[in-house]
């Protein structure tokens, strides 16, 4: 933690405070949020509280194709049988990266995600298809919550493809 006083490093009266933590284990520490004036006790609390049990939301340039590369790398590879492994990257590379890979992970909203879906119809991909898509973003940005790199799973907040089965 760093103390500083006075905006814009200017020597005043109003003491501030940046907090500082690793994002991963051989990085530079760097500002996990905002400067708080001390004054700002809730904010600066919770942020404390956060930084202390592990809650660091630092995914804000992190594009959502730099994490389902990291993703697919560290959490699925091992976990899942190669060719469940080959399916998701697969998925990964030919539909989702292409179209929402330029989204920054903290940006990427539901809107998006439904919007993705509808186009993926409207250029003809089954709707089994794209429930396949829809789990694996899932997936993922469910792990994406377990580390900590955004506040939701966006995709709890969009509804699951229909199957247009037989009846």
């Amino acid at each position: 933690m760093r103390n500083f006083l006075g905006r814009d490093g200017a020597r005043g009266d109003t003491p501030r405070d940046e907090i500082f933590a690793n994002y991963r284990p051989g990085e530079v520490a760097r500002p996990v949020c905002a400067t708080f004036f001390r004054a700002d006790t809730s904010r600066w609390t919770k942020a404390l509280a956060d930084r202390d049990g592990g809650l660091v939301f630092d995914a804000d340039n992190q594009k959502l194709e730099e994490y389902l590369d990291r993703w697919l790398n560290d959490s699925v590879r091992g976990s899942v049988k190669p060719v469940t492994f080959e399916s998701y990257a697969q998925l990964v590379r030919v539909h989702i990266v292409p179209a929402l890979g330029g989204v920054t992970l903290r940006a990427l909203s539901p809107a998006h995600l439904q919007g993705f879906y509808r186009a993926k119809l409207d250029a003809g991909l089954s709707p089994r298809t794209v429930q396949y898509l829809h789990a694996v973003l899932h997936r993922a940005l469910k792990q994406a919550l377990r580390w900590g790199l955004v506040p939701r799973n966006v995709s709890e907040a969009v509804d699951r493809p229909a199957c247009g089965g037989k009846r």
